[in-house]
């Protein structure tokens, strides 16, 4: 019997501010690239790896979303009166998820090659490993402008690196959850959770299989266009 995958968590909160006038009567998640909203990418991604256990953050704009949504069977966190960032969000949303480790995946991105949720399920050992990302080098990660985040040694543990010429993270990881509690904020970043898996040699990376496009400004969108269709 094929194995049930992990709950997944999509980020779909933020205000989109980047995106300009294209957010400003929509949630970016509902942005639009090679004809279908955003988080249908994200969506279609869950589908193709079996993920059954789906929960969505939602603050700006989310009557919309949760509208788009409405025949799918996935659980809402709504955030409100303010978003809770990343860390916060997903502890928010750890009731609806179950069961740890977890996989969560931005809603402001587009993948091509292997299916990054696939391939995070595949090489997760959860013997040695707390926190699993997925990442590219700088010149591949497409719509990226920047350094690196990451140093990955020869075990694929990380280690931070500001400025450094390592791989970026590209908003898709599976992750132990319960380590949350211990952070006394109500909004925060889990680059603080990623902090203390590194200081326990527990944060791991992998590079994807594929293509990969950021679609947080405008200009994203036909990159992520071109992307898909040069795509096999």
């Amino acid at each position: 019997m094929r194995p049930i995958p992990p709950p997944l968590m999509l980020f779909a909160a933020g205000l989109g501010t980047r995106m300009g006038t294209l957010t400003a009567t929509r949630p970016k998640p509902l942005v639009t690239v090679a004809g279908k909203p955003l988080i249908d990418h994200a969506l279609a991604l869950a589908d193709e790896a079996g993920i059954t256990r789906i929960v969505a953050n939602t603050h700006y704009l989310p009557h919309q979303i949760e509208i788009h949504l409405s025949t799918r069977a996935v659980t809402f966190s709504r955030e409100t009166p303010r978003i809770l960032e990343t860390g916060g969000g997903l502890r928010r949303a750890r009731p609806m998820l179950g069961e740890s480790p977890v996989l969560t995946l931005n809603t402001d991105a587009v993948w091509t090659g292997e299916n990054p949720l696939q391939q995070l399920i595949r090489a997760w050992d959860g013997d040695r490993m707390d926190g699993l990302l997925l990442l590219l080098p700088p010149d591949r990660a497409t719509g990226h402008a920047g350094a690196g985040d990451f140093l990955m040694d020869g075990d694929n543990r990380l280690a931070r690196a500001a400025g450094a010429s390592g791989p970026v993270y590209l908003g898709a990881q599976m992750i132990r959850t319960e380590g949350l509690s211990d952070i006394d904020a109500e909004v925060f970043s889990l680059n603080l959770l990623w902090d203390r898996m590194i200081a326990q040699g527990r944060l791991f990376g992998l590079i994807h299989n594929g293509g990969w496009c950021d679609v947080g400004r405008p200009e994203g969108i036909a990159l992520a266009e071109a992307l898909l269709t040069s795509s096999p």
